[in-house]
């Protein structure tokens, strides 16, 4: 069965004045249908970025490389007409900034409309019923339909932008921090919506957030990031309950659990500040604030491991970290050498 989606050392560089700046390195990631994967880190981590880079929507001072195959075809090749084809129907995505995302002069009915009207989706006399149907999945009455966005509470204009995505039925859905903006029961909503979603179409689901316990909750796999690179990557109660990655650990690490005190006092954070980019240390980037690093860490930037394989070398989980891996093999393995 081909994969839904299928990233392939994907990078993505940044052209700056004082030269460029790599803000992805080498992601990989796969996800088939019916799948939901959620895509972790801190900010700056470069979750955003391979959300972008995905529909090709990065500022023209980005340069992206490798592969994104979306059911087989890649996106990073396609000529314009093709890749405006492909979003909204093949892919869409669920935008952070709902107020930058929506255009101020027009009605939310509109808007939400406007995909169906350009791909042909749905009948014109069959839009606003179809509106209507998407703003009450989304827990909006039919009403709002010409209110404009200004009329809108934040967590309202969240719940439009989930709608607008919704509205093409795409084969995969890309939320970037979808329910950052929405109090507690209408993100469980939400988050409800999105699942059977999933379950009932076949759709897939890539969920970005800095909420582990939200990935935990809604994904199948997990995957990690730190300085522009997956350094674990796994089944989702297995990366968030038993990291492997010490920056996993330190992540799943920072959210007190219910009915643990010593969780709720433990001190939060990691030492120090996430790397330049534009100039990271030697080696692994994470040994400057990694409790367990060993000398070999300075030398060695190792790829993704498997963890706890079995006696033919398989895992459903990888980690980036020479603690998982074996240290002595791995000098040459992230610049192309085998481990």
């Amino acid at each position: 069965m081909t994969s839904l989606l299928d990233v392939r050392e994907l990078h993505v560089t940044y052209r700056a004045g004082h030269g460029e700046v790599p803000a992805v390195r080498g992601v990989d990631l796969s996800l088939d249908p019916g799948g939901t994967l959620g895509l972790a880190g801190e900010s700056g981590s470069g979750k955003s970025t391979v959300a972008l880079a995905l529909l090709r929507l990065l500022p023209e001072s980005a340069r992206i490389g490798g592969q994104v195959l979306l059911e087989g075809e890649n996106v990073l090749d396609m000529r314009w007409g093709r890749l405006r084809a492909v979003r909204w129907v093949g892919a869409a995505i669920v935008f952070q900034g709902a107020m930058h995302s929506l255009n101020p002069v027009k009605r939310i009915g509109d808007q939400i409309a406007e995909p169906m009207a350009i791909h042909g989706t749905v009948p014109a006399n069959r839009i606003p019923g179809r509106v209507a149907e998407l703003l009450g999945q989304v827990g909006l009455p039919a009403s709002r339909t010409r209110d404009y966005p200004h009329q809108l509470s934040g967590g309202q204009r969240q719940r439009v932008m989930i709608a607008m995505a919704l509205a093409c039925e795409p084969r995969l859905v890309i939320a970037d921090e979808a329910t950052t903006a929405l109090d507690v029961m209408i993100q469980a909503q939400i988050l409800a919506l999105l699942k059977r979603l999933v379950a009932e179409q076949g759709i897939g689901m890539l969920m970005i957030s800095h909420d582990l316990s939200v990935l935990a909750a809604t994904c199948d796999r997990v995957a990690v990031m730190y300085a522009g690179r997956v350094v674990e990557q796994g089944p989702a109660r297995e990366v968030v309950h038993e990291p492997a990655h010490p920056y996993a650990s330190a992540l799943s690490a920072a959210f007190p659990r219910i009915g643990d005190p010593a969780s709720r006092l433990a001190p939060r954070g990691l030492p120090g500040d996430p790397p330049d980019p534009a100039d990271p240390p030697p080696g692994c980037v994470f040994r400057p604030r990694c409790a367990v690093a060993e000398t070999v860490c300075a030398t060695v930037d190792p790829p993704l491991w498997p963890v706890d394989p079995d006696p033919a070398g398989n895992s459903a989980r990888h980690a980036a970290c020479v603690h998982v891996g074996p240290a002595r093999p791995l000098t040459t393995a992230r610049d192309g050498g085998t481990p």
